[in-house]
């Protein structure tokens, strides 16, 4: 829905003041802040149509109004004015990522985005390839093996396989030659479409062993996904997410299962640039007095995650947005080069 000039300024105007202040806004501070010459009337006319079309609200307590989840999304689509952080300069201050491990880099991204914002920063770990390099099986008892996968970079996961049949040494050592040879460098699920029309060319004890190799390969590749999540405790200091017991469980039901901030890290890293996610309006953000501000992050030019600011949605979106674009950048270069 377009709104002409006069409704956007005066929009505009409210969603800044009640980000900076927290209080309802009123048509006599309108008329002070916005710039525009209208009279209190034509003011007053004005914020009962934005308040018909859904931008804003008039709490019962106060005669003047807030933004909507439906406001602050105009807001932050069309109507902010983000501020301009030299990178450089960045990088040389406060922000920046020391070569370290990549574990270490990750941490201290999700650590810089909450002492930046003061909010709770968040950094999807890197996605780990589906793909093996080679697969070993060690005979650890009757019908108990180990399964030993290694991946293209050296990393080793195990897996233990309960298996209705009791194999041999030189049963394990052929299904694992087998499949090294045959499969090595693809991902699991290429491996199990064409194990599909190729197992019945071997013994059904094999095939059923093989099978059970591959799909305990996928999960144990699936249960790398993780994230890091920094600054938590900063958010009981604010009001608009901790002003009751309801808020407060699921703002920290959130944190304890991880499900559904997995699922929006995923959504925002298949889209490019800064993502905004505003509660009232995402099925993904739980609460409606919470925003989540994304960014995907790369390794040498391949998009593996993404990382975040989660903070109330009474936010300055136009200071959180750089500092997210920034980090995004930030941990993009040091893993590429760690």
């Amino acid at each position: 829905m377009q709104l002409d000039h006069r409704a956007q300024t005066l929009l505009k105007a409210l969603v800044e003041r009640y980000i900076a202040d927290g209080q309802p806004v009123g048509s006599r501070a309108l008329s002070k802040i916005s710039g525009l010459e209208l009279s209190p009337a034509t003011i007053r006319n004005i914020m009962a149509d934005l308040e018909e079309m859904g931008f804003v609200a008039s709490p019962h307590t106060s005669a003047g109004r807030v933004p909507t989840p439906r406001g602050y999304r105009l807001f932050v689509d069309t109507l902010l004015t983000v501020q301009q952080l030299d990178e450089g300069a960045v990088g040389a201050g406060n922000m920046r990522l020391p070569m370290q491990q990549p574990q270490k880099i990750i941490a201290n991204a999700a650590q810089m985005l909450s002492s930046l914002t003061q909010f709770a920063g968040v950094v999807q770990s890197p996605r780990r390839e589906s793909v093996f390099q080679q697969i070993e099986f060690l005979r650890l008892g009757e019908k108990r093996i180990l399964l030993v996968i290694v991946d293209p970079r050296g990393d080793v996961q195990n897996r233990l396989l309960l298996t209705d049949v009791d194999y041999s040494p030189a049963q394990l050592t052929q299904s694992a030659n087998y499949l090294n040879q045959n499969f090595a460098g693809l991902s699991f699920d290429q491996v199990r479409a064409r194990l599909t029309g190729e197992l019945q060319q071997l013994r059904d004890d094999m095939g059923r062993l093989m099978q059970a190799a591959v799909e305990a390969g996928s999960e144990a590749m699936a249960e790398g996904d993780d994230m890091v999540i920094a600054g938590e405790r900063n958010l009981l200091s604010v009001t608009d997410l901790s002003s009751n017991m309801s808020s407060l469980r699921q703002m920290f039901e959130m944190f304890e299962q991880k499900t559904g901030l997995m699922q929006l890290l995923d959504v925002s890293s298949k889209a490019g640039g800064v993502q905004i996610f505003i509660g009232g309006e995402s099925h993904l953000v739980p609460m409606d007095e919470m925003s989540v501000v994304t960014a995907p992050y790369a390794v040498d030019g391949r998009v593996v995650g993404t990382l975040g600011v989660i903070g109330p949605t009474r936010m300055a979106y136009e200071r959180v947005i750089p500092i997210v674009d920034i980090t995004a950048k930030l941990l993009s270069n040091a893993l590429s080069h760690s």
